[in-house]
């Protein structure tokens, strides 16, 4: 009995070592130039330039603030007007993307993956691609198209080219994070580079963009794709086109932005939007998390889950809400990207257990409602006491201890962590650092009695939320 519980322990503590030892090697490689984490005060932030195009808008915060220096990552929100496009992009490091609101579709250009759907079979391609169309309707094939819902986390690796369009009736709002610490990026640390394969689209982020002001779309030298720089006539030869459609490619005279509207709706292959998809991604959790089965190749990798399905909670209690967790054992990509999210939900008044992030900064953006957030840094000062609202973010830098609590009309926030296995460890509750050690070391390092003690360790049964402490003290009243 005894040998099979030292096993047990010693299997235990691997695990968490290579957990916690997950985002301490090549993952990120920032250099810290100077005291970008050490930190007295923070701020909840909102965006500080607004881009303007024809078919929506592009808000970015400011990646000089002191809390994205320590972070490493750039943060924007893109809302997508019906009918939108967003033009097709990619960055030098790989994003996270949250779909806050709406619906829509998705294409992304994978490096020599096929052309999987299709308007018709393989065998009658080459007569389709001589006539050029059939039926009055052009023939195509593309790679595949993937659904947009409220909810989806999106792991998009670096370099990968990928456009949006909103299929819905209102507004798509996507909050993207960018790892630029991230060893996929090696341009500037500082200002993200996001280049565009059309269009003629300004920099979300530049050394020029002014705090506090708005672009509007088509100014002057403002922007381009990887098309602009290149001879007209050259174009014309690798495409096999003429210079006429080459110059539609270089976008001299376009100033629609990178957003823009489709006037009669855009029609591309695509299976019907069905959740029952859902079925067969549990049925993928059950596989081991590094090898996603001979089917699943770079090529048809999920790259997606709701995080907001209240079905695919980690945490839940009826009374205080719900935490759900999105890492590289239900997400296998996010293993490459070393990136991770949690989404948590907190009913009326109620907490979250302070707690510290043991391997990961923690950007955390408010999705609904508002919270009270604190924050505490090493030297047990207060960096941040403030509410959080909708659309606002704050980061938690590594070790800070935080805890949030909900206000009169709840709170919901998304929050992406700089590592494929974010842990945090909690300081109260029944899996806590307090819960862990014995009363007698309770008693001393607190100079408390030891039933003063005891009720510090033991008043709390809930884990990681808990409910406003007037339920807590009802219960307690009618059980007596």
């Amino acid at each position: 009995m005894a040998k099979s519980t030292t096993t047990l322990f010693l299997l235990s503590c691997s695990i968490a070592l290579v957990l916690l030892n997950g985002c301490m090697g090549q993952g990120r490689m920032r250099e810290m130039q100077g005291n970008e984490c050490q930190i007295d005060r923070l701020t909840a932030l909102e965006p500080t330039n607004r881009i303007q195009a024809e078919g929506g808008l592009t808000e970015v915060w400011d990646t000089q603030d002191q809390q994205f220096q320590c972070s490493g990552v750039s943060v924007i929100r893109r809302t997508i007007e019906p009918n939108g496009l967003l033009l097709p992009s990619f960055t030098s490091g790989p994003e996270l993307i949250y779909i806050e609101q709406g619906n829509g579709i998705s294409g992304l250009m994978i490096p020599g993956c096929p052309e999987t759907f299709e308007s018709m079979s393989q065998e009658s391609w080459r007569e389709g691609m001589k006539r050029g169309m059939r039926g009055g309707r052009f023939q195509d094939q593309h790679q595949k198209i993937r659904h947009l819902r409220q909810g989806h986390i999106f792991a998009m690796p670096a370099g990968v080219a990928h456009w949006a369009y909103n299929t819905g009736n209102e507004p798509l709002v996507a909050v993207i994070l960018i790892d630029t610490s991230n060893h996929a990026n090696q341009l500037d640390k500082d200002y993200p580079k996001r280049f565009y394969l059309a269009g003629k689209p300004q920099q979300e982020h530049s050394r020029h963009q002014h705090r506090g002001g708005e672009s509007q779309r088509g100014e002057r030298g403002s922007g381009g794709n990887v098309f602009s720089g290149l001879g007209t006539k050259t174009i014309a030869q690798s495409f096999g086109v003429s210079e006429d459609i080459a110059e539609k490619l270089q976008a001299e005279q376009d100033e629609r932005g990178n957003i823009v509207l489709v006037q009669e709706g855009l029609h591309v292959i695509k299976p019907p939007s069905s959740r029952s998809y859902d079925d067969e991604r549990e049925q993928r959790r059950h596989r081991s998390p590094r090898s996603n089965g001979l089917e699943e190749t770079i090529c048809s990798a999920r790259l997606s889950e709701n995080i907001d399905e209240p079905s695919k909670a980690d945490v839940y209690s009826p009374e205080a809400g719900r935490l759900t967790t999105l890492n590289s054992f239900n997400l296998p990509i996010l293993s490459n990207l070393r990136l991770s999210a949690e989404k948590g939900v907190l009913y009326r008044n109620a907490i979250m257990a302070p707690h510290y992030n043991l391997n990961a900064h923690s950007i955390i953006y408010g999705v609904r409602g508002r919270g009270r957030i604190q924050i505490v840094n090493a030297q047990g000062n207060s960096v941040f006491d403030d509410e959080l609202r909708q659309g606002q973010l704050v980061v938690v830098p590594q070790n800070f201890a935080v805890v949030k609590q909900a206000g009169e009309e709840g709170f919901e926030w998304i929050a992406f962590k700089t590592c494929e296995n974010a842990l945090f460890q909690t300081l109260a509750g029944r899996t806590s650092a307090i819960r862990a050690m014995p009363l007698e070391v309770i008693s001393n390092i607190y100079q408390i009695s030891r039933e003063q003690a005891y009720r510090l360790k033991f008043s709390r049964s809930e884990t990681t939320l808990f409910r406003p402490e007037n339920q807590g003290r009802q219960r307690r009243d009618l059980a007596a």
